[in-house]
């Protein structure tokens, strides 16, 4: 499985936020099928909560046509949401997406509107910097 170009951004910028790295890629089977997830992390929450975990789908948004890129991120999030849900619930995924892409695109009507329509969790990130810039 090829890993996106920004990876190893979001990869620090998790740990940074005090993210254990669990799985690179998350596989999950489902049927005769296995998803790859790119990352399964976790962190622990106030004693009494225990653990939190989430999965990672990265995206670069480096293709010509933005909308083209979007629609293949939302297809195979809406995949992922599918998948985990049936097989590990209690995982919350996101759509990690760069701070341009996100200003410039995914604030536009239709991104916005999709993204609020099939409730799409996204962490936008800073590639450069490695930061995860916001949770949305």
């Amino acid at each position: 499985m090829a890993k996106d170009a920004y990876h190893e951004s979001v990869v620090r910028g998790l740990e940074k936020e005090g993210w254990v790295i669990t799985d690179d890629p998350l596989r999950l089977p489902f049927g005769r099928d296995i998803v790859l997830v790119d990352l399964g992390a976790s962190r622990t929450i106030a004693a009494e909560r225990g653990e939190e975990r989430i999965a990672i789908e990265i995206k670069s948004f480096s293709n010509p046509s933005l909308i083209h890129d979007f629609h293949a991120a939302l297809g195979q999030y809406l995949n992922y949401h599918l998948v985990m849900k049936r097989n590990d619930p209690s995982r919350k995924l996101f759509l990690a997406v760069p701070v341009e892409t996100y200003q410039k695109f995914l604030e536009r009507d239709l991104a916005r509107e999709s993204i609020a329509e099939y409730n799409v969790a996204i962490l936008v990130y800073n590639a450069t910097s490695e930061v995860i810039v916001e949770w949305r």
